[in-house]
């Protein structure tokens, strides 16, 4: 993810003065040179005070500052994220009802659930990634393994012995413990857990040997001396994390779980409308208020193109459809 935030490289701000003229060219004639005329809502899957939560109520006032009218935030738990993205894409396509996405609603749940009402990359029009949640691999602090090599090696010499667990079923945290399986040739013992809190509990207090699970959720563990980081699942070193390698660097290369979050809205949002949100996002992600806060519940923003995004969509879909296939996770 980090890769391709470097590949992003803000390209909407490089392109602003072409876009906007675009953009007003495009709104001639069509009333779009007036949106947003009246209050945007964001749909958030999931309970208010957690990773999609934060990264929208983030954004929300920078937003709600360069387009004019007032962001309201709602939130649609449930489902993981389907109830939200059925609300949206069920909207009216005027700009009016979007939907803060994350890659569980939108990349994993497609081959997770048996059947959905919706399909995320035809239902929806993309307008921007947002933000990732860095996770990171951490261990109770009396586990001898200092490195991902030596918790390799461990696995290998005891298969189907060590645990990691994980927030929910058909997570990213449980699809990282999966692909780590996947990859390292090891077996290992998944241990779900219906929230992250009761999951970091056990793993501070030595009940489950590892966990892929949020950087806000284990770091004050790991500064008080009770839970150690290994590495972390991204394809470059967290800026967040300077010290810590990546997965890849301690011998997977390849290795990259990436828990982000992205604006869509209904099939069939004007272009001009899509545009100005873009635009509105990459300039919001920029600005040093916004990006602090992030920082500070470990996120990290990645904005992009509509384009991007749909690409980016399709390609994690495809990622994850044959480790959930092997994972046996299914949730319906």
């Amino acid at each position: 993810m980090a890769a391709r935030r470097r590949t992003f490289a803000f390209g909407l701000a490089a392109h602003a003065a072409a876009a906007m003229a675009a953009r007003r060219a495009a709104a001639q004639g069509s009333g779009a040179e007036d949106y947003p005329d009246r209050p945007i809502r964001v749909v958030v899957g999931f309970a208010a005070g957690g990773a999609t939560d934060i990264t929208t109520r983030a954004m929300a006032p920078k937003l709600q500052a360069l387009l004019g009218q007032p962001i309201v935030v709602e939130n649609r738990a449930g489902a993981g994220g389907n109830l939200a993205t059925e609300q949206v894409v069920r909207a009216a396509p005027d700009g009016y009802t979007l939907l803060m996405g994350t890659v569980g609603a939108l990349a994993i749940n497609p081959t997770l659930h048996k059947s959905l009402p919706f399909d995320p990359q035809s239902d929806l029009s993309p307008i921007s990634l947002s933000g990732e949640v860095l996770n990171v691999l951490a261990v109770p602090a009396d586990r001898p393994w200092r490195g991902l090599r030596e918790l390799i090696a461990a696995a290998e010499a005891r298969p189907n012995t060590l645990t990691y667990g994980c927030s929910g079923v058909g997570g990213a945290g449980h699809l990282a413990g999966a692909l780590l399986d996947r990859m390292a040739g090891i077996q290992t013992v998944h241990v779900p857990y219906r929230g992250g809190g009761a999951l970091i509990t056990d793993l501070v207090s030595g009940k489950v040997d590892f966990t892929f699970a949020t950087a806000a959720t284990t770091l004050p563990h790991v500064e008080s001396g009770r839970l150690r980081v290994l590495a972390v699942p991204t394809a470059a070193r967290s800026s967040l994390l300077p010290e810590v390698p990546t997965v890849a660097e301690g011998g997977l290369p390849g290795y990259e779980v990436a828990n982000w979050y992205a604006l869509l809205g209904p099939r069939g949002l004007p272009r001009p409308a899509v545009t100005r949100l873009a635009e509105a996002m990459a300039e919001a992600l920029r600005d040093p208020e916004v990006l602090g806060h992030l920082a500070r519940h470990g996120l990290e923003a990645s904005p992009s193109s509509p384009e991007e995004l749909a690409r980016f969509i399709r390609e994690e879909t495809e990622k994850w459809g044959p480790i959930v296939r092997a994972s046996g996770a299914a949730a319906n």
